[in-house]
């Protein structure tokens, strides 16, 4: 009996350590299991994908270090109608957060430090990167009705792919480090 508490314990342990999100990942597909919110009952959707981009940052004088961060949100995300169209339909729009995770990425690299002007230029880089990321998901949304138009879907799938690879060489936006140069 002492042994079946245990795996018990255990068990809902496992459970309750879940992160409630996913950092994006090539090898890390959404699945219907991390969808974890309550649908929307006046919602048309068949589901609903919360995706977080985010920058935190500090500076000094000398230097500006930040991380970006791009995240599915278990507990924010919900789904009304399993079927794989759909899900397929969901991983795009976490994929087209990546997409924009990496543009900010790039944005930052080439950002020249300001000191006197760092934190209103990385909010106006993020505001401006997130106002037409928020564009394109409606866009995807649009053109795809929702995954209904199969060969849209298709088309957009296809799109986000060969997007994802040409910005490659942002995808490692974790912790950066920009130094101003002494003058």
């Amino acid at each position: 009996m002492q042994a079946l508490i245990l795996i018990c314990l255990l068990s809902w342990q496992s459970v309750q350590q879940q992160p409630p999100s996913i950092k994006w990942s090539e090898t890390r597909k959404l699945d219907w299991s991390d969808f974890k919110a309550k649908p929307d009952p006046a919602s048309a959707n068949a589901a609903m994908t919360n995706s977080i981009i985010n920058i935190e940052f500090n500076f000094d004088d000398n230097s500006l270090d930040y991380t970006i961060s791009c995240r599915f949100d278990k507990n924010r995300s919900w789904v009304k109608v399993r079927t794989v169209p759909v899900l397929q339909h969901e991983q795009g729009h976490f994929d087209i957060a990546e997409i924009y995770a990496r543009k900010l990425a790039k944005e930052m690299s080439g950002y020249k430090f300001n000191p006197a002007t760092v934190k209103d230029d990385v909010n106006n880089i993020y505001d401006r990167i997130m106002k037409v990321y928020q564009q394109e998901q409606q866009q995807y949304d649009q053109q795809t009705d929702f995954s209904r138009n199969r060969e849209k879907q298709a088309e957009w799938l296809t799109r986000i792919a060969a997007d994802l690879k040409s910005l490659q060489a942002f995808a490692g936006y974790g912790k950066q480090q920009i130094i101003s140069v002494k003058k």
